[in-house]
């Protein structure tokens, strides 16, 4: 399947280095564009649901629900962003070139 094929090809593209120079494993996060995921991503979200839900002594069914509406948000919102842009306060870096010297002096 499509998904197969790109997470073997992140695998392909990253692994070697993570191994060798972070000394750690990984594990491709692929999703499509409906939201479905892929092998190792389900097998990923399970892994974290069951943690969770040993950590919070919930149910690893709540723990699932949780952790795919916190996803889903933010991906929404990662797509809005996106598509109209960021329209929160920006933050413009100093210029001081626009600064007139001799304002600041009198």
């Amino acid at each position: 399947s499509a998904l197969a094929s790109h997470e073997n090809e992140k695998k392909r593209m990253y692994n070697e280095r993570i191994l060798e120079v972070e000394k750690a494993s990984f594990t491709p996060i692929v999703f499509s564009t409906t939201g479905t995921m892929g092998r190792e991503a389900e097998r990923f979200y399970h892994r974290l649901a069951v943690l969770l839900s040993v950590k919070t002594k919930q149910s690893i069914a709540d723990a699932t629900r949780y952790i795919r509406q916190r996803l889903s948000f933010c991906l929404l919102k990662t797509l809005i962003v996106s598509l109209r842009g960021y329209r929160g306060k920006r933050i413009t870096p100093f210029n001081a070139n626009n600064v007139d010297i001799n304002l600041l002096y009198m």
